[in-house]
This record gives C-alpha cells, sequence and structure tokens, in this order.
C-alpha cells in the first residue's frame, strides 16, 4: 500500500518547490542543514507519540501525538504531529519552525492531514492549527472550499511531476532557495545563469 501512496510531507515539499519535491520524492536526496536539523530537534516530543488528557483548562481534551493517517482516495499517507479531540470535535496541529512563511506548503500539508483524518472518521473538520516556534504561537487554518481545491490539486500535480521523469527547472523567485537544505545541490541561481532564465 505504501509503495504508491504519496507522503504528506512531501506535499509540502511540492507546494514550496517543485523541484525540491523531485529531489528529495523522485531522487531520495536529503540534506541537513541547521534548518533542517533545529526542525528535527524540536519535533523530538512530538515523534515519541502517546495520548494525554489536555491541560487544566481543558479536561475533556484528548491529545494524541505522532498520529498515522491515510487517505485511500487520495492515495496520502503520513503522520499528524498532534490531533486535539473533545466534545466540539477534531483538531489536527502541526509543529513548524520558524515564523510561517507567505506560501501556503505548511496550510497544503495541514489540510491534507484533515482530509486522511474526514475519511477514516468519517466526520468534518472545519480547522487546525500550525504552531511556529518563532514567535510561539498558534496560527488556526480553516479548511475552506478553497483550500481543500488547492490541497487535491497539489496531489495530482506532485503525482504528475513524480511520473514524469523530468526535474523541474528552479524557481523563478529564488527567496524561497535561500535557507533550502538542497540549495548546495539544486543550485538554482547557477542552473538559472547556465539556461538563460537570468542573465
Amino acid at each position: 500500500m505504501e509503495d504508491d501512496y504519496l507522503p504528506i510531507s512531501m506535499l509540502n515539499a511540492f507546494e514550496y518547490c517543485p523541484r525540491r519535491f523531485y529531489y528529495e520524492y523522485v531522487l531520495g536526496e536529503m540534506l541537513v542543514n541547521e534548518h533542517v536539523l533545529e526542525g528535527q530537534l524540536r519535533h523530538e516530543r512530538t515523534d515519541a507519540g502517546g495520548v494525554e488528557r489536555g491541560p487544566k483548562g481543558a479536561p475533556d481534551t484528548t491529545v494524541r501525538r505522532s498520529v498515522r493517517v491515510y487517505s485511500d482516495r487520495l492515495r496520502l499517507i503520513g503522520v499528524v504531529d498532534v490531533v486535539e479531540e473533545d466534545p466540539g470535535g477534531i483538531v489536527p496541529l502541526e509543529y513548524k519552525k520558524g515564523r510561517g512563511g507567505h506560501w501556503l506548503n505548511d496550510h497544503v500539508q495541514l489540510c491534507a492531514a484533515a482530509l486522511c483524518l474526514e475519511e477514516r472518521l468519517r466526520t468534518t473538520i472545519t480547522h487546525g492549527f500550525i504552531f511556529y516556534f518563532g514567535p510561539r504561537r498558534r496560527v488556526r487554518l480553516a479548511f475552506t472550499p478553497e483550500l481543500r481545491r488547492l490541497t487535491e490539486t497539489a496531489v495530482d500535480s506532485a503525482r504528475a511531476v513524480a511520473r514524469a521523469g523530468q526535474l523541474p527547472p528552479p524557481l523563478v523567485d529564488d527567496r524561497r532557495c535561500r535557507d533550502c537544505s538542497l540549495e548546495p545541490l539544486c543550485l538554482p541561481r547557477e542552473v538559472r545563469r547556465l539556461t538563460g532564465m537570468e542573465e
């Protein structure tokens, strides 16, 4: 089953940069820089898994860490950092290093996790949260029809890029490249110059 199920984390990579996705998912390349290492260290508690009751102010909340999810309809598989359940419903939560970007990759990843949970639990999940370690705050994310469509389109597009068997070109706007762990392998500026994408 898992061999042709797309990892949810790879949707994050795809939405951030299709070239990064191809390196990681198709070619199996992974480089660790200070940003990747910090993210791994910050996830240690979550990755340990387990179930616990909510904090003092929320005794009716159950907190599940490192929850494995999948969708047969979308052929997705992955792990949600935290799933909180209370009488009001189910809320997925992802932890992210940094402050939150100007891009939708984290939103697509969290929405994909919610779609998996909805399919498995036969329920509707209206929102989730992304906790950014930079400002140390939760950002509420509504699972709007637009975000759901964007997420399902990203699933189809990522599969198409993987099937194409060709490394996508580097991004034209390289602000995303600056902190990317794969920049030394991808060489986006050099490729753009050599292929005439930039003068």
